[in-house]
């Protein structure tokens, strides 16, 4: 973190899908530090796991005016977009939760009266589509996405920059890499993965037979970071001078390439269960069809002091270690599986 930060203490956090995966882990690092935070899902009421009280809000059927008058309410300093629609939605559904809920964002901040409040839009990788082999994929990378998810968060990413531009909205997109952790969904590959490990770890406890593990072909290799770390980025966005991060994207991921046909074998590996991985040309596809992505995450270094700290392999001990039964051996414990990144395609 920069050292001319703003502390996080006292801020007041708004945090849009704050009971979902990384709006939990955003909502947590905030209370560490002493912020009070404002989750806000469409269910609203007590979440335990954070301790707070969830306002109730269906955002993808509220007006500006009414988004106002909750950061208004709360006394906003900061909001966190980390609402959206990634699993099960057509390219409709995901418009309406990454693109026109954050026009709807943007307009009411640019309305609202006193200081800016800052906004931290939570982009994706997919967001650029396919990178360059040779090369990491910068801020200034064109954009080219392939899926409905890439294209519809590119929107809300326009959007963002626009009103940062146009109408003086303190806003900052963080384009994060795949994000690893406890709690990812499980129309995700990972927690599809963890799910199907915890499934096979109760059968066997059960004196059952593991079922085999059926993905799509992993030739894919992809840039990671851990749930922890991408909260840690979004902290350090919030507290760092407006003039160091307003209407900038930032690449938030690990700079490296992880073959997945590695990874996944690596989290059957921790989890210590002999599960038969059979990689299927005729199931499903995959969400995406790029082959590689790599980001460069130096601008993250140089604006905001940030850096991943955290392994794969402690990632993806928080991803398991919720799904598996009580009583479950401990998970392997050793350094990152060797050669992942020099694992061919």
């Amino acid at each position: 973190m920069r050292p001319d930060a703003r502390p996080a203490a006292g801020l007041s956090v708004v945090v849009l899908g704050g009971t979902g995966f990384l709006g939990r882990h955003i909502g947590e690092a905030f209370t560490a530090l002493g912020a009070r935070v404002h989750p806000v899902s469409r269910t609203g009421g007590d979440d335990p796991a954070q301790g707070l009280t969830s306002v109730r809000l269906d955002l993808l059927a509220t007006e500006p005016e009414e988004i106002a008058r909750l950061l208004d309410s709360t006394g906003a300093d900061v909001v966190v977009n980390a609402a959206g629609r990634a699993w099960r939605a057509d390219e409709e559904q995901m418009a309406a939760g990454n693109a026109e809920l954050v026009e709807r964002l943007v307009a009411a901040l640019a309305e609202l009266p006193g200081p800016p409040v800052r906004l931290i839009q939570l982009g994706s990788v997919h967001e650029y589509g396919a990178g360059a082999l040779d090369a990491a994929t910068g801020e200034d990378h064109e954009p080219a996405p392939v899926t409905a998810y890439g294209r519809t968060k590119l929107l809300g990413t326009r959007a963002v920059l626009r009103a940062a531009s146009e109408r003086g909205v303190d806003g900052v997109v963080l384009r994060l890499a795949n994000v690893l952790g406890a709690g990812v969904p499980e129309g995700s590959l990972f927690g599809r993965v963890a799910a199907h490990l915890g499934e096979a770890a109760r059968n066997i406890a059960r004196g059952e037979k593991a079922a085999v593990l059926r993905l799509p072909p992993l030739r894919a290799a992809r840039d990671l970071v851990d749930a922890g770390d991408a909260a840690a980025a979004v902290l350090a966005v919030a507290t760092a001078p407006g003039e160091t991060v307003r209407g900038r994207v930032v690449n938030v991921g690990r700079g490296e390439a992880v073959p997945m046909r590695g990874l996944i074998h690596r989290m059957v590996s921790l989890s210590g269960l002999e599960v038969p991985v059979v990689e299927d040309p005729e199931g499903p596809p995959s969400r995406t069809d790029v082959a590689w992505q790599r980001l460069d995450i130096a601008r993250a270094e140089r604006l905001l002091g940030w850096r991943p700290c955290r392994n794969l392999d402690d990632s993806l001990r928080d991803l398991l270690a919720p799904v598996l039964p009580p009583g479950h051996p401990p998970l392997g414990v050793t350094a990152n599986a060797p050669d992942m990144e020099e694992e061919s395609l």
